[in-house]
């Protein structure tokens, strides 16, 4: 009877090894699409504008999304699971404008950072996880809930 135990134990392990993958790589897309929002946004901007638009969000999300990306692969070689491949995202079409871009970028990003929230709690990191995972999800959502308030101030001081 215990071996049967062990045998489920393991699956269960690896089940949630598999879930904690499709929630990292859901917040991986989502970054993916907000950094090629503010990229595009960055294209449509000039001088000052695009130097504040790119410190503060776009090397802060580019980041995130390299630290996802490479957590999702690091934690799939750490547990033996196959890692998927990304693939780039795109902001649309270029008439669209900074504003909408910026509001698409932190939607994106909020929606990353939800993603994370919510593998956050539902304790896999804890039960199936490893410490750099918990570690890099803890900085990953901190950097991302930074995201709408850094719009906010971009947004009020853009143009003058």
């Amino acid at each position: 009877m215990a071996a049967s135990n062990l045998v489920h134990v393991a699956y269960t392990t690896a089940e949630a090894r598999e879930q904690i993958l499709e929630d990292v790589a859901v917040a991986v897309d989502h970054l993916a699409l907000a950094a090629a929002c503010l990229g595009e946004a960055y294209e449509h901007l000039h001088g000052a504008s695009a130097d504040r638009l790119e410190e503060n969000l776009y090397r802060p999300v580019q980041g995130a999304y390299g630290r996802t990306r490479r957590t999702y692969v690091q934690f799939a070689e750490r547990v033996g699971l196959p890692a998927e491949t990304f693939e780039p995202a795109s902001a649309g079409v270029g008439s669209q404008g900074v504003r909408l871009f910026i509001d698409r970028a932190v939607s994106a990003s909020a929606d990353a950072g939800r993603a994370l929230a919510e593998l956050q709690d539902s304790m896999l990191p804890i039960e199936a996880g490893d410490p750099e995972l918990r570690t890099a999800l803890a900085e990953i959502r901190e950097v991302v809930d930074g995201v709408p308030g850094r719009a906010r101030e971009f947004m009020r001081v853009l143009g003058r």
